[in-house]
């Protein structure tokens, strides 16, 4: 295996668009017309980046092309510089249009109604000619997002420790998480709630995915208080699919106060009166370790900082 100064001098970003590409599509007959090139070019091309590597990348099947264990390290790498090189291009496009650069920010929900919503909003007043793009996901699809240059800068919180080593984390701020249900539910007709235990036993449960901190700190606070998780369990990980779920069932779905504020001041909703979710960790800014921060990050964690700090 050759040192990466040798590697900058033998390894060609069209090289890395061949191994992205045969990674995707198996295929090598689809990846050579996919690259607008002859079959054998492919072949000598994929043998000459074997031959930097000094190890085979992908194995010949009776289903297609498969990757070996350091090819799949290497089509990771290739798809995260793609999409840099991408973002990248993007950037300079729109600057040489008159633009002045893009931002691409990941959310977790709970968070966007009130800071990140106010935070893009100033920021657009002071940049305004910059492309500001905003992504609504959990925090460990952010993390994933983010680990992938697919996102600048992530408002979520650690969904493993591990992600400790790769991420930087300033923390912004608290979610207070409710138990709702729809406004004529037969639990709203109780003058006082039966047990939890009894609660996650005879009711369906709107949750989030387990990968979610949110679920995990739920499911931590039944095993504190020698619960089980409820028996009858729908998994959501879409906010609007849970909002129209919950109105059309007898789920009780436990989600952030921010995020279901709306419907709970329509009266589309209701809560009940459980404290749930007190195991959560707070929320903040997420970013990658090691990597330098200019305008318009920088700028935009800065009026977070603020907006947090005057909540």
């Amino acid at each position: 295996m050759e040192g990466y100064q040798a590697l900058l001098s033998r390894l060609r970003y069209k090289h890395l668009l061949l191994v992205a590409t045969l990674g995707r599509l198996r295929n090598l007959h689809q990846t050579s017309a996919a690259m607008h090139m002859s079959q054998p070019a492919a072949t000598r091309m994929l043998s000459e980046i074997e031959k930097v590597f000094g190890s085979r990348l992908f194995e010949r099947t009776a289903r297609g092309m498969t990757p070996t264990a350091v090819g799949e390290m290497l089509i990771e790498f290739a798809d995260n510089a793609l999409t840099r090189l991408d973002r990248c291009a993007e950037e300079i496009q729109r600057y040489q249009l008159g633009g002045r650069g893009q931002l691409t920010i990941g959310t977790i929900m709970g968070a966007a109604p009130d800071l990140v919503a106010q935070a893009v909003i100033q920021m657009k007043r002071e940049r305004p000619m910059l492309q500001i793009r905003l992504m609504g996901e959990t925090s460990d699809q952010l993390v994933e997002l983010l680990e992938q240059g697919k996102i600048d800068i992530a408002i979520a919180r650690y969904a493993t420790s591990l992600q400790q080593q790769h991420f930087d984390f300033e923390p912004l701020g608290d979610e207070t998480l409710v138990t709702a249900v729809r406004r004529d539910h037969p639990l709203c007709r109780h003058e006082s709630l039966p047990p939890l235990s009894q609660l996650l036993e005879e009711w369906p449960w709107l949750l989030q995915p387990m990968a979610t901190p949110a679920r995990q700190a739920l499911e931590k606070e039944f095993e504190t208080a020698g619960l089980v998780s409820p028996r009858d369990i729908i998994e959501c990980g879409s906010i609007f699919a849970a909002l129209q779920l919950v109105q059309q069932s007898d789920c009780l779905m436990v989600m952030s106060e921010t995020v279901l504020r709306d419907h709970l001041d329509a009266g589309l909703i209701t809560t009940l009166p459980l404290s749930l979710g007190r195991a959560l960790t707070p929320f903040g800014i997420l970013t990658r370790k090691d990597t330098f921060h200019g305008e318009p990050i920088s700028g935009f964690c800065e009026i977070l900082r603020r907006s947090a700090a005057d909540r």
